[in-house]
């Protein structure tokens, strides 16, 4: 697996698996991607093992019988064309509103990534006509609803593979849709759409049905963007946090590291104690309440910021473990083994890319609840520690920032609602034959809400300990400021968002803060001012 840095990027689909970044390359950035030799030559010897099989008198599943269910019935060769389309028509039964386009081409890179494998059995023009697919830029329109997580992604998985066949819904490199349901009037049908590429629709031989749907894509591919996500906000939570400390004048000294990895050794949690420390670092306000300060203990949503934070890091990298052994996987059913044999086999199940996915939504819906814990307090004159109620210039005749504070609420209280873990179900499915499913494409469209939800969490937070500093530094005549990396953060803000003043039109704010949080400024404002931030 390579990746060239050069524009256009390019990923190159070897017979050795793929990286995070490279999913992340494709799916969001657009990479092109492009098929190795070595991995074209391994997919065609093995389809020569297939056509073998295919003509043999012996029943191969998958080869020469229906699916699932319907696997003790013996197919002929005159129908076995049929049987490949109709098993795509048929499992293309997704319904709702259509996915995000990253979603997809996500999905598609890592089945392209699998046929590359040489273990699923399918023609190198089946694959090459994915990559094709992909670099022209033409998205598969697949359902919110279909996928039960088990036999892998099988709705998804056929949705896109329908187009292959020139058929289903298809978004076009402009988002003109192709194929449309019927009754969508003025559609042209996706055939059109792969000609105007250059690209011949696939017409599928034996065991090529099977193998473009029977894996984890969808699930895993969401798992991966969410962790990439996740990643970059987890730091931006330390730095509000730090920022939310600052400015209810808290103590900088639980975050000392001998604190941390010396009597609890979790990795995660030292490295968000010390992000907060070096956030924190040379803050005049920090330093005004060192000599003299009343209070004994900061309240947990700021002394136990690392403790949490940190908690969600170790989680990410268990979720990137699993991960990293999926994205290494070759999931198919049947497989074919290197000593030639075509098995069966249970490798499609979601079960372990589900338990993580699930266990991610529980440590966002905490981050982001603590994260409003500290909002909270910052708004409320009992206990911000001198501030005005609600951060307003005129409390009483101006409201502040008090309903910024119901939106963040609502936020925290919808990724509660998200932790609810989807694995723990279980519907039967194809007359009992799939009698226990792993409900992972749920999990992962509910963390995908999660981590929108906890972005917005956090950029309110921002723009509540940013008024909050900035009143510190007012009401103290200018005296009170906060450090370097608080005073470039806040300036950050500053470039779209107003400091304090009377009540104004208040949702353009928090979206622009959304924004600048969701491109990674808030991270490389304060790492301008301390270095390098965990």
């Amino acid at each position: 697996m390579t990746v060239t840095t050069h524009e256009p990027l390019t990923v190159t689909l070897g017979s050795s698996g793929v990286t995070p970044e490279d999913v992340v390359a494709v799916a969001r950035h657009d990479a092109r991607v492009a098929i190795s030799p070595d991995a074209l030559d391994a997919v065609a010897k093995v389809r020569a093992h297939i056509d073998e099989l295919a003509h043999s008198e012996v029943p191969a599943y998958g080869i020469s019988t229906g699916f699932g269910a319907l696997a003790n019935r013996h197919i002929p060769n005159e129908l076995r064309t049929q049987l490949q389309k109709s098993l795509i028509r048929s499992h293309a039964a997704g319904m709702g509103p259509a996915v995000e386009r990253e979603v997809v081409r996500g999905i598609m890179f890592l089945r392209a990534k699998t046929l590359a494998s040489g273990r699923t059995g399918v023609r190198p023009v089946v694959l090459q006509t994915m990559v094709a697919v992909l670099n022209a830029g033409i998205t598969p329109v697949v359902r919110e609803f279909g996928s039960l997580g088990c036999s892998g992604d099988l709705a998804p998985l056929s949705h896109c593979a329908l187009v292959l066949m020139g058929e289903g819904e298809a978004a076009g490199p402009d988002g003109e849709l192709y194929g449309a349901k019927s009754g969508t009037k003025g559609a042209r049908p996706v055939a059109e759409l792969l000609a105007e590429h250059g690209i011949e629709p696939v017409t599928l031989a034996e065991k090529e049905g099977l193998a473009l749907v029977n894996g984890t894509e969808g699930m895993l591919g969401m798992l991966l963007m969410a962790i990439a996500d996740i990643r970059q906000l987890l730091t931006t939570a330390d730095i509000t946090a730090a920022l939310s400390v600052e400015a209810l004048l808290g103590t900088d000294q639980v975050f000392l590291p001998e604190l941390h990895a010396a009597l609890r050794p979790h990795p995660g949690q030292a490295a968000s104690a010390d992000n907060m420390l070096r956030v924190l670092s040379n803050s005049p306000i920090v330093a005004s309440h060192r000599i003299n300060d009343t209070k004994v203990q900061d309240a947990y949503s700021l002394r136990c910021a690392p403790q949490v934070a940190g908690a969600v890091r170790d989680t990410v990298d268990h979720a990137a473990m699993v991960a990293s052994r999926e994205l290494a996987a070759a999931i198919d059913n049947p497989v074919v083994l290197p000593d030639g044999r075509v098995s069966s086999n249970g490798n499609f199940h979601g079960a372990p890319v589900a338990y993580v996915l699930d266990f991610l939504a529980i440590a966002v819906a905490d981050l982001s609840s603590i994260a409003e814990r500290r909002t909270d307090r910052m708004l409320d004159p009992a206990r911000s520690h001198g501030l005005p109620a609600f951060l307003a210039a005129d409390p009483g005749v101006d409201s502040g920032l008090m309903i910024a504070q119901y939106t963040q609420a609502g936020l925290v209280s919808d990724n509660k609602r998200l932790a609810v873990p989807a694995s723990v179900d279980s519907i039967p499915s194809s007359a009992m034959q799939e009698d226990h499913v792993s409900m992972g494409w749920h999990a992962a469209r509910k963390l995908r809400r999660a981590v929108e939800n906890l972005r917005r969490v956090l950029a309110i937070e921002l723009v509540t300990s940013a008024r909050a500093l900035d009143m510190r530094t007012q009401l103290s005549g200018g005296e009170l400021t906060p450090g370097p990396a608080g005073a470039a953060v806040v300036a950050a803000l500053r470039e779209v968002v107003d400091g304090p003043g009377a009540d104004r039109f208040l949702s353009p704010e928090l979206e622009a803060a959304d924004l600048l949080v969701a491109s990674g400024r808030i991270r490389a404002a304060a790492e301008s001012a301390v270095g390098n931030l965990a």
